[in-house]
């Protein structure tokens, strides 16, 4: 009984900038070598209010408001991991991520390796990013495999409330740098029952959302929101669609994804990011080289465009849509 009620009274209902709120807040309570550090995320919360509270509650040594220096944050964040520190650094938004570029890729990600182990870089930097929220330029970025290509580097992006939760623990705890992306199209978009009681979710896995036997559909972030959609739409079309989302694009699952699609013997990939280059490429080299007597037609992507993210009143016409996932699907069903 005494563990009912324990555990009930850890339950709260979040939407997943509150998740990423109390998970900073379980590992500033429980570990005093963890601290924030940005632009605003003290007095006023952050932009998107992530950190809101926290710097009352835990200090002004410990939330630390920075100047606007994305350089200077992402290199004060070195510096303070390699002396056994965790800070957890905000990006405002993915746009204003590249002066951090340097630091993070000459440094933080070579960290373990130049030292030969002696030191490592326990240090996230999160960002908020992606489109949907008729932002300006700059504020609508989705160019997470710039930093998937960089070895040394961990890059988690969640898409619930829950594995917001459980991963930033994750990627706190981690003792090498994660770049934590934060898909704030779906910031507000639903609460989820959360066990706030500060367990982790495992990193580098994909997550099965949806189980079925047709066509695999492999997704991260905000676009899990269409890709869903899109497998509930083909539903009532009688096809039984599995969900994967990546969650950890930097190291990739594909031992996941290629057991799904062995299965189902087609997939489409999704994201938001621009098309060339991106992690659905790789993705789908992978299948190729690993799965291709596995599958029944050719592997589609429905993406991005290779263009800069247009201002709100084209950013529609630029975002995957539910319709572009069906109609993907459907002509890889065509195929005998």
């Amino acid at each position: 009984m005494t563990l009912l009620k324990t555990t009930e009274m850890n339950m709260v209902e979040v939407n997943l900038v509150e998740a990423v709120n109390r998970a900073l807040s379980w590992e500033l309570e429980h570990d005093h070598e963890v601290l924030l550090l940005g632009e605003d995320i003290g007095v006023n919360g952050g932009v998107f209010r992530a950190t809101d509270g926290l710097q009352s509650r835990y200090g002004s040594e410990r939330v630390i408001d920075t100047p606007l220096a994305e350089t200077l944050i992402a290199g004060m964040s070195i510096g303070l991991a390699v002396q056994g520190l965790k800070p957890v650094a905000e990006i405002q938004f993915m746009g204003f991520i590249y002066s951090a570029l340097e630091n993070i890729l000459n440094h933080a990600s070579r960290m373990r390796n130049r030292t030969r182990g002696r030191l490592t870089c326990p240090m996230v930097l999160r960002a908020p990013y992606g489109g949907g929220i008729h932002a300006p330029e700059h504020h609508s970025e989705s160019t997470e495999a710039i930093f998937a290509h960089i070895p040394g580097l961990r890059v988690v992006i969640p898409s619930s409330p829950g594995r917001a939760y459980g991963l930033l623990l994750a990627a706190i705890r981690d003792p090498d740098p994660v770049v934590f992306l934060e898909p704030k199209r779906i910031y507000r978009l639903q609460k989820e029952r959360l066990n706030d009681k500060g367990e982790a979710l495992p990193l580098d896995v994909c997550f099965t959302l949806r189980d079925g036997e047709d066509i695999t559909l492999v997704s991260w972030g905000a676009m899990l929101v269409e890709t869903l959609q899109a497998a509930e739409e083909l539903a009532h079309l009688g096809v039984a669609a599995e969900v994967i989302d990546v969650a950890s694009i930097k190291p990739l699952d594909m031992k996941t994804i290629l057991t799904s699609v062995e299965k189902t013997g087609r997939c489409i990939i999704i994201h938001e990011a621009a098309r060339t280059g991106g992690v659905g490429a790789e993705i789908s080299a992978q299948l190729a080289e690993y799965a291709l007597t596995s599958l029944l037609a050719p592997v589609q992507r429905v993406t991005g465009y290779d263009t800069v993210m247009p201002l709100y009143r084209l950013e529609n016409y630029y975002m995957p849509t539910v319709k572009q996932i069906v109609t993907a699907a459907t002509k890889a069903l065509e195929y005998a």
